[in-house]
């Protein structure tokens, strides 16, 4: 047998195991299985190492930093960006590697098509933020990010004017905000200067239609949520966990 998985700290909103149940059953691996491994810990991520024929997992919020000290090697793109939302094993090792980046780059041109000169708002936090961050530093768009702590880089959102919104037309919320079952809530940002010039796009899934995305929807902008980079990441981790190291 070869088992796959997802870790994260809360796992009831992810659609990977769906999605790699239906991609082994298309393939006829019938000696494949993806299993959900919630931790109260990164430091549990130690006792997977001895569970046979795990080949390989996938992570989510909020270990997507917190798993490096646990990692034999690290891919230089993944070492990079700081963040790892895959894992290979093999002999009891950790090999990490970075595939949000490869899915939100795809996913993000896919939808832009040819808007040129376009600047980006990203509503950050942990690992997410810095696979988008390097994805729009490779794409060559300039954004800036914004947090509820202000930095030497960082906005805060109580910083955020009618002027601000204005001059960046894509907004991206990596922020958990909004996911199943916590629908309702959404970032604190000022709506009422969304337009239909502008382009949300939300890395939440579940549901399909965030808050967030419902306030640019109303206000005519364009939005997208996650499901296109999920599977585009997804797809990325089962190349990665076939080839050799």
């Amino acid at each position: 047998m070869k088992h796959y998985g997802l870790i994260g700290k809360t796992l009831k909103h992810s659609f990977s195991k769906k999605y790699f149940k239906e991609k082994f059953e298309q393939l006829q691996l019938t000696d494949h299985t993806y299993e959900l491994y919630e931790l109260d810990d990164i430091v549990e991520v130690d006792e997977l190492r001895n569970k046979p024929g795990l080949s390989g997992f996938n992570i989510t919020l909020p270990y997507k930093e917190d798993i490096f000290p646990y990692l034999t090697s690290v891919e230089d793109n993944a070492r990079k960006i700081g963040a790892v939302n895959v894992v290979k094993v093999k002999d009891n090792e950790f090999h990490g590697f970075n595939t949000d980046y490869f899915g939100f780059k795809e996913s993000l041109k896919n939808w832009l098509a040819e808007k040129n000169n376009i600047r980006a708002l990203v509503l950050v936090t942990g690992g997410d933020a810095k696979a988008v961050s390097a994805a729009l530093d490779t794409l060559d768009i300039d954004y800036l990010s914004i947090s509820r702590a202000k930095s030497e880089k960082r906005l805060t959102y109580d910083s955020l004017t009618d002027s601000t919104l204005n001059a960046h037309k894509l907004i991206i919320n990596t922020t958990p905000l909004g996911i199943a079952p916590d629908t309702e809530s959404k970032p604190e940002l000022p709506y009422q200067s969304i337009t239909s010039a502008h382009y949300l796009y939300d890395l939440v899934y579940n549901p399909l239609e965030t808050s967030f995305l419902k306030e640019g929807s109303i206000r005519g902008a364009k939005t997208k949520n996650g499901l296109e980079m999920l599977y585009l990441q997804a797809e990325k981790s089962w190349e990665i966990w076939n080839e050799e190291l």
